[in-house]
């Protein structure tokens, strides 16, 4: 009889688990915007890995470390052409020189965009990185489309007039436009207020992200923080910027918040200490490690 009530309790206890295992699978995963989801975001990539803005950097961040964003900055060549770099210049990261605006595409192509890495970084060097290619926007949506999630950078728009409708364009063109995506998936950030406007002008629906130097943080005002609630979903500012009283005063406009470009352990903890909502990092696989074990104090 005793064996009989054990066996009962057991097979209970196997349904409850079996029971809560299944709704634990069921449960849905947090939204992209969500502030209670924290994000990684590949900064240019694995740019502490591989040559920023390269293929091999966005292929290292999504596949191989996990991040939940693939970070690309856009300039524009002077026939066009969206290309994923962070300068205005070549010059630091190809062995050209000269402003982007400058060049044609075909000019960009034949720049060596690895080489550069390794002189720079020999810990991480690879002699595959050497010759390799400056990305254009529309290859990096060749590769990955809805299969990656995007944080792109446009300029001031009197760098490069025209490169909000060209992204919105391109976006529309490869089934990414914010109607076509879930939200979040393709997010918009800048440091030009005038740039995020304009797109949202094009698209009131896609989230926009105001960048902030690190000397516009220390004087952010609630009011302030309210004019960019009104065209932005969040402000990513410096990380070096950021106090316990800052992030706070942000959160409590409902912002989400992204600081850059935090590579240091103790430093990604103790933005989750103060309740960012994701980081910026070069180093994706550090964060996510963080993100895992961190408890919050």
């Amino acid at each position: 009889m005793l064996k009989q009530i054990g066996m009962t309790v057991l097979t209970g206890l196997v349904i409850t688990s079996s029971a809560t295992n299944i709704e634990a699978a069921k449960k849905p995963e947090k939204g992209l915007l969500d502030p209670e989801r924290i994000v990684n975001v590949a900064h240019r990539g694995a740019s502490g890995y591989a040559p920023e803005h390269t293929m091999v950097a966005y292929e290292t961040g999504h596949k191989k470390l996990k991040a939940d964003y693939i970070e690309i900055d856009l300039q524009m060549t002077k026939d066009g052409h969206l290309i994923a770099m962070h300068d205005e210049t070549v010059d630091r990261t190809t062995n050209g020189t000269g402003a982007v605006k400058d060049k044609t595409l075909a000019q960009i192509k034949r720049l060596d965009a690895g080489s550069w890495f390794n002189q720079t970084y020999p810990a991480y060097a690879r002699a595959s990185y050497k010759g390799l290619k400056v990305p254009t926007l529309n290859e990096i949506f060749d590769r990955y489309g809805k299969q990656a999630n995007y944080y792109i950078e446009t300029k001031s728009p009197d760098v490069y007039p025209g490169m909000e409708k060209k992204l919105l364009d391109t976006l529309k063109r490869y089934g990414l436009s914010s109607d076509r995506v879930k939200p979040g998936q393709v997010m918009i950030q800048s440091f030009s207020q005038e740039s995020l406007l304009k797109v949202k002008r094009l698209d009131r629906n896609v989230p926009l992200v105001q960048l902030l130097e690190a000397r516009d943080v220390s004087t952010l005002t609630a009011k302030r923080l309210k004019d960019i609630k009104t065209y932005a979903v969040g402000v990513g500012p410096s990380f070096k910027a950021l106090t316990k009283t800052n992030t706070a005063l942000i959160r409590k406009n409902d912002l989400l918040l992204h600081p850059y470009t935090v590579n240091e352990k103790k430093d990604m903890h103790r933005m989750l200490d103060y309740g960012v909502t994701g980081v910026f990092t070069n180093f994706a696989d550090r964060f996510n490690e963080v993100r895992q074990q961190h408890t919050p104090r």
